[in-house]
C-alpha cells in the first residue's frame, strides 16, 4: 500500500519538523494539483551543509560542552538531526574571523613559514567533532576571501584589490599547501573555489577577478598546480558569487576548453537576486558541468523568532534545486547573540544563535526550513518531474536511493491551502497551514 509520511513546520503552531499522521493514497484517475513523475529525472544531490567559520567555532567554544555538542548533534546526526553531510571552510581569514590573518609570514613566496596552527584552536576541533557525530568524513569546500596583503595591488587583505601577476604561482601553491595540511589532519577537502565573491570590493577580506582573469588563473596556474601536486581529484569551483552575473561569468570561463577541463562547476550565492532561471541557464549552456549553492544568510544581524528568514531559505532552495543545483551550503552554522563575531561588524543571522552570555541556544525558523530538505533528501537522490497546478504552493520532489520520494511543499500565503498530491493513478488530499513548509515522504 502506498503511504505518505508528513513532516510539517508552521508559523502559527508549535510544529517544527513535526511528524503528523501517515496517510494512504487512494486510487484515482482525476487530475491532481501536484503530480509527481519519477520516470522523469534530473540532477543527483551531493548534499546539504554549512560553513565551519572561525566565528562559528569560536562562538561554540564559549558555550558549555553540552550546548556545543547539542549544535553538532542537531546538524550532523543523520537520524536525529537534520542530516548535514557537507561543509565549507575559509582559507585563512574571512569577515567571520576574529581578525585578518594568513598562514605565512610577510614576503614568504616559498611558503616556508606556512602554518595552520591557528585553525587548531577552534575550527579543526569543531570539524573533527562534527565528523564523529556524522560517523564519516565531511566533504569540504575551501574558499579564499583574499590572498595575503603583500600579494595584492592594494597591499591590504580588505577593500578589494587584485592579485599581483608575479604572485600567481605562489598563490596557487598556497591552495595546494592548505589542502595538504588539512588532509594531514584527516579532513576531506572535496574542492576549492577560486575566490569568494570575485566581483565585490568589500570592507572585509576581498579580491577582485574579472571573468577573463579568473579563467586564466584557473587555466595557467591553479589547475596545473593542483595536478602537479597530485591533487587532480580536488574539484575547482568558479564564480562563488551572486546569481545576477552567473551566466556571463560561467560562459567566459567554461567556453575556454583549456580552463573548463579543470573546472567541476559553478558556485553561487543568493544575495541581490532571486532569478533562479539564471542558474538553470548555466546548466542549459554547460550541461556537463555542475552547480552548487555555496553561501547564503540573512544579513543585518540576529533576527530571533522571525519567520521570513525561514521562508527565504525555503523559496531559494526550491528555486535553485528546480534549476539543476546539486547541493546547498548555508553560511555560518551558528553565531553569537550579536550575529558575530565579525572583524568589521558585518553582523548576520544564522539558523542557530548561541547566546554566550546566558548559555542558551535559539533555533530560528531557517534551521527548520533547511531541515525539510537536508533531513529527507539524501545524498545521491535524484530530482524527479513534478507538475504544479496550485499557484499558491512552491514544490520540489526527489527520489532517494531507497526508493522513497520526498516532496517538499511550501505555502508562503496567509491562508491554509488544500491540495491533492499524487501521480496519474493515485492521489491523497492534504492541507498545508498558512506560512508553512512540509516534506511528504511517499513510499510503497
Amino acid at each position: 500500500m502506498r503511504t505518505v509520511k508528513q513532516f510539517i513546520t508552521a508559523r502559527d503552531t508549535e510544529d517544527r519538523l513535526t511528524e503528523k499522521e501517515t496517510v494512504l493514497f487512494e486510487s484515482d484517475s482525476q487530475k491532481v494539483d501536484v503530480c509527481i513523475d519519477p520516470s522523469i529525472t534530473y540532477q543527483s544531490i551531493f548534499g546539504f551543509g554549512g560553513a565551519f567559520t572561525e566565528a562559528a567555532a569560536y562562538t561554540l567554544s564559549q558555550m558549555s560542552e553540552d550546548k556545543r555538542a547539542e549544535v553538532l548533534h542537531k546538524y550532523f546526526d543523520q537520524e536525529e538531526g537534520i542530516g548535514y553531510n557537507i561543509g565549507r571552510v575559509h582559507i585563512h581569514s574571512c569577515d567571520f574571523a576574529l581578525e585578518n590573518y594568513t598562514y605565512v609570514q610577510e614576503e614568504d613566496v616559498d611558503l616556508a613559514t606556512f602554518d595552520i596552527s591557528r585553525d587548531h584552536k577552534w575550527v579543526l576541533p569543531l570539524l573533527k567533532d562534527a565528523m564523529k557525530v556524522k560517523g564519516s568524513p565531511i566533504p569540504l569546500l575551501a574558499s579564499p576571501w583574499s590572498p595575503p596583503a603583500w600579494m595584492k595591488t592594494n597591499q591590504d587583505m580588505n577593500n578589494g584589490g587584485k592579485l599581483l601577476p608575479e604572485y600567481q604561482q605562489a598563490w596557487s601553491n598556497y591552495y595546494a599547501r592548505f589542502i595538504q595540511e588539512y588532509q594531514r589532519e584527516g579532513m576531506d577537502i572535496w574542492g576549492v573555489s577560486v575566490q569568494n565573491e570575485p566581483a565585490a570590493v568589500q570592507v572585509w577580506d576581498s579580491c577582485i577577478y574579472s571573468a577573463e582573469e579568473e579563467r586564466d588563473f584557473v587555466k595557467n596556474y591553479l589547475g596545473p598546480t593542483l595536478h602537479e601536486n597530485g591533487l587532480e581529484d580536488i574539484n575547482i569551483i568558479i564564480w562563488d558569487h551572486n546569481r545576477d552575473q552567473i551566466v556571463d561569468r560561467a560562459s567566459t570561463v567554461l567556453s575556454d576548453p583549456e580552463a573548463a577541463k579543470y573546472v567541476w562547476g559553478t558556485g553561487f550565492h543568493w544575495y541581490v537576486s532571486e532569478d533562479f532561471d539564471q542558474v538553470g541557464e548555466v546548466h542549459n549552456r554547460f550541461p556537463d558541468k555542475h552547480l552548487l549553492f555555496t553561501e547564503g544568510c540573512q544579513e543585518g544581524g540576529v533576527k530571533l523568532g522571525e519567520w521570513f528568514t525561514g521562508e527565504r531559505y525555503g523559496r531559494n532552495m526550491i528555486g535553485d534545486l528546480n534549476n539543476w543545483t546539486e547541493g546547498y551550503l548555508d553560511w555560518n552554522m551558528v553565531l553569537n547573540e550579536q550575529g558575530g563575531p565579525n572583524h568589521v561588524q558585518n553582523l548576520c543571522d544564522a539558523p542557530i544563535i548561541a547566546d554566550t552570555k546566558t548559555n542558551e541556544l535559539h533555533y530560528n525558523s531557517s534551521y527548520y526550513y533547511i531541515g525539510h530538505f537536508s533531513k529527507f533528501i539524501r545524498p545521491g537522490a535524484q530530482r524527479i518531474g513534478v507538475t504544479n497546478h496550485h499557484s499558491d504552493l512552491q514544490i520540489t520532489a526527489f527520489v532517494n536511493k531507497d526508493g522513497s520520494i520526498p516532496v517538499v511543499v511550501m505555502n508562503e500565503s496567509e491562508k491554509n491551502q488544500v491540495f491533492s498530491l499524487g501521480d496519474h493513478s493515485y492521489q491523497v488530499n492534504l492541507e498545508l497551514p498558512a506560512h508553512s513548509i512540509a516534506t511528504y515522504i511517499v513510499t510503497e
